[in-house]
């Protein structure tokens, strides 16, 4: 623990440095589409530009019998009607996690379908061209974790604290001295480096439906429903979250943000309170 507080005392503070969480650039790693010739990247806007939709009820899935992150494998189709006949709108790794409605169809053959709701800001809506509906046998049970917010000011009395070491491409999570966790991860690459500094983690939502281009910061398409188990720790964006799109953790591999495999993820997710601390150090 000691240690810890060092390692808080000499970490240099963010600089100005707008995070954007961007994935690698690779078109092997583009999620697909029927039409898609995409290249690939991670992106979260300014949360403060998000605004979620009011909807009377949202439960999530998992996608547990997908392809795997270089589409190798049967991939799990998302259709535009509970039916598997209905036309593939999109298809889908593992890892995967969707907000759905708290009712399912079950077709004329008994096979139960979930339907995709998109319910937060998405930047291309109309990328969305028809309704998605995935069938359960694809997917993890049914879960409702709600997205968890406050203001990045708010104290917490939390002994729980995040350390992110970019040199060692290894995520420490500790309870006051106790080690809960050590894990790989993939941090910002040279040019677009996780931004050092201590931080305090504000805002947790399961999944994000994340997008590009970004005007006037990034030309590059890319197009990724349901990335898993976001942890906030900037205004600007700048998250820990699972990737299911690459494995090369333990390198650096995005353009901002801190991936995670998105089993580890989840574990971090459900372990961190609303105000632990980030510490970003190299």
């Amino acid at each position: 623990m000691h240690a810890f507080l060092a390692q808080i005392r000499r970490a240099k503070p963010l600089v100005g440095l707008a995070l954007f969480c961007l994935g690698i650039i690779a078109l092997s790693l583009s999620f697909p589409t029927l039409s898609s010739e995409s290249t690939l990247i991670d992106i979260v806007p300014d949360v403060s530009q998000i605004q979620e939709t009011p909807v009377s009820s949202v439960h999530y899935v998992e996608i547990i019998e997908g392809c795997d992150p270089y589409l190798v494998g049967s991939c799990a189709n998302a259709r535009s009607a509970p039916t598997t006949t209905a036309p593939i709108v999109a298809k889908l790794r593992s890892g995967i996690v969707l907000a759905v409605g708290t009712t399912t169809v079950i077709d004329t053959t008994g096979r139960e379908w979930h339907e995709v709701v998109f319910n937060e800001w998405v930047r291309y809506p109309e990328r969305i061209h028809d309704t998605w509906y995935v069938a359960s046998e694809v997917t993890g049970p049914v879960f409702d974790i709600p997205t968890e917010e406050h203001s990045p000011a708010t104290v917490s009395s939390t002994t729980k604290r995040i350390l992110i070491d970019r040199s060692e491409q290894v995520l420490y999570a500790y309870d006051g001295g106790s080690l809960f966790l050590q894990a790989s991860i993939s941090t910002g690459l040279d040019l677009t480096p996780t931004p050092r500094g201590i931080f305090t983690v504000y805002r947790k939502t399961p999944s994000r439906y994340m997008q590009g281009p970004l005007p006037g910061i990034s030309d590059q398409y890319y197009d990724l429903p349901g990335v898993p188990w976001n942890i906030y720790f900037t205004k600007e964006g700048g998250a820990i979250h699972g990737a299911y799109w690459h494995t090369m953790f333990g390198k650096q591999w995005s353009h901002g943000c801190v991936n995670l495999p998105p089993d580890i993820a989840k574990k971090l997710y459900e372990w961190t309170p609303l105000g632990t601390t980030v510490l970003v150090q190299d």
